[in-house]
C-alpha cells in the first residue's frame, strides 16, 4: 500500500479508496495523498474539495482511479 501512496505524492495521481469513518459509515473517495505516516494518510479529498486526515486502518480498499488518466495539481 506504501507504494501506492507514494506513487500518487510523486505524480499526482488520483486513488479510490473505500472507507470507514468514525460513524462506522463506509465511504467512496477520490484521493490525492500528500503526506503519510504509520498511522495516518493525509489526503486532498476530491468529494470535499480540502484536504483530509484518514486512518489507515480503516482504509478498506484503496486502488488507482480507473476512469481517469489525468494528474491533478493539488
Amino acid at each position: 500500500m506504501d507504494g501506492l501512496f507514494i506513487r500518487s505524492i510523486e505524480e499526482h495521481l488520483p486513488l479510490e479508496m473505500i472507507y470507514v469513518g468514525q460513524n462506522q459509515e463506509i465511504t467512496q473517495r477520490t484521493l490525492i495523498i500528500k503526506e503519510i505516516n504509520d498511522e495516518y494518510i493525509r489526503a486532498y479529498c476530491l468529494l470535499r474539495k480540502q484536504i483530509r486526515t484518514f486512518k489507515r486502518e480503516n482504509i478498506l480498499s484503496i486502488m488507482p482511479e480507473k476512469h481517469s488518466k489525468r494528474k491533478y495539481l493539488h
